[in-house]
């Protein structure tokens, strides 16, 4: 029986864009010719897949259907949910759609991940469909490449040669706990659900009656039309906004872990995104878009909607004008370093994988104290993006006007 797939496709960039009334959702930044969305639906071109059920909302449908056509996948269903609820109720609704066989295995893919290497990762995801049963949950870990704050962990232990049984869920950790967990032999949590529908429907149906009897009423009430399922806003406004980690997999009693050896990101940062563009960029490229200044250099990496990504880099005893900007906001992490910042009257040091966030129009400045280089990744947000929309108070090279 081939596998069913079902993207969850309802998530928000407000992590990539803070203080925007409007963001580009992450899984449809054009990162120059290529979607997050668009690489999952590459993914699932495969024989071991059924056709795909993509979960979203209205205000994505046009941007699903755009890429649907665009790697040519005819055959789909779209369910729109009235609401956004977070996976518990998406994955639960997807779960019971009637076009989903009652054995047949289940994909639960997020939208907004970079896996390149998707044979090796459905090699992997063919290897283990005859482990389910009728009871069982498997998720896709992800061995740590740094202790990190931005990930779940979960910790699991070996029971037969096929099975790593999970036995601990352990939500964003401060770093140093997640260096502990590291050392316990923790992995990330990608977030990539396998499961057999039975498994979901009984699972859901045991641990979460309230909100399995909400998503079975909206389903079995929703509005069909052109491969579009409405679900129904009566009883899906009844739902409470809840993970599926938090409503099932924390609760379930067999969870099984699958490990990924492979490169992954769920590109929740502007640092992961810099490093998966720097990687396709050429020295040529780099070359033609550095420009110089009394401080050093900055490289213009790649400009989309809304944002534009730099790399700057501060020679020693050297620093940048005391400035503002009207038009945009500034996200910063370092790479190398330990510059002083100044936001406002406030002044401080930041350490090599360290972020700040700089608003539209707060005075701000970095400075390199120190005789070691400074290279930081900004990420300049807003809707106009120019080297004019600089206002100098202080400048060490006389450029104040």
């Amino acid at each position: 029986m081939k596998v069913k797939p079902v993207i969850l496709c309802g998530g928000s960039g407000t992590r990539l864009f803070p203080k925007f009334k409007k963001y580009p959702s992450k899984q449809f930044i054009d990162f120059g010719g290529w979607t997050l969305f668009e690489k999952t639906l590459e993914r699932i071109k495969n024989q071991i897949f059924d056709s795909p059920i993509i979960s979203t909302n209205k205000i994505y449908e046009k941007s699903v259907r755009i890429a649907l056509k665009k790697k040519k996948i005819k055959k789909f269903k779209i369910i729109l949910e009235p609401f956004k609820k977070n996976t518990g109720p998406a994955i639960i609704s997807a779960a019971l759609n009637d076009g989903i066989k009652i054995n047949q295995p289940i994909l639960f893919l997020p939208s907004d991940h970079y896996l390149p290497k998707k044979n090796i990762f459905n090699k992997i995801l063919k290897s283990n469909l005859s482990n389910l049963n009728n009871n069982n949950i498997f998720i896709f870990t992800i061995k740590p490449k740094t202790p990190s704050s931005d990930y779940g962990y979960l910790l699991s232990k070996k029971i037969n040669q096929k099975i790593n049984k999970v036995i601990k869920f352990i939500e964003k950790p401060s770093e140093k706990k997640a260096k502990n967990i590291i050392e316990q032999k923790g992995f990330w949590n990608s977030g990539i659900v396998l499961a057999r529908k039975v498994s979901i429907i009984k699972n859901a149906n045991k641990l979460q009656k309230k909100m399995y009897n909400s998503c079975l009423k909206a389903t079995l009430k929703s509005k069909s039309k052109n491969n579009t399922i409405i679900l129904n806003k009566k009883y899906f406004s009844k739902l409470k906004a809840i993970s599926f980690d938090y409503a099932i997999l924390e609760k379930a009693n067999e969870i099984n872990s699958i490990q990924l050896n492979l490169a992954w990101s769920d590109l929740g940062s502007w640092k992961e995104i810099f490093k998966i563009i720097k990687s396709k960029t050429t020295k040529a490229f780099i070359k033609k878009n550095t420009f110089y200044r009394p401080w050093g250099n900055y490289k213009n990496f790649f400009k989309g909607k809304n944002f534009l990504l730099k790399e700057l880099t501060l020679n020693k005893k050297s620093s940048i004008s005391l400035q503002k900007h009207h038009h945009r906001s500034e996200h910063w992490t370092i790479t190398a370093g330990n510059p002083k910042i100044t936001i406002g009257k406030k002044s401080f040091f930041k350490k090599v994988n360290e972020s700040v966030f700089i608003p539209k129009g707060s005075i701000h400045r970095i400075e390199n104290v120190y005789n070691d280089v400074v290279k930081i990744v900004e990420a300049q947000l807003g809707f106009i993006l120019k080297e004019g929309d600089i206002i100098r108070y202080q400048d060490a090279y006389g450029r104040v006007k």
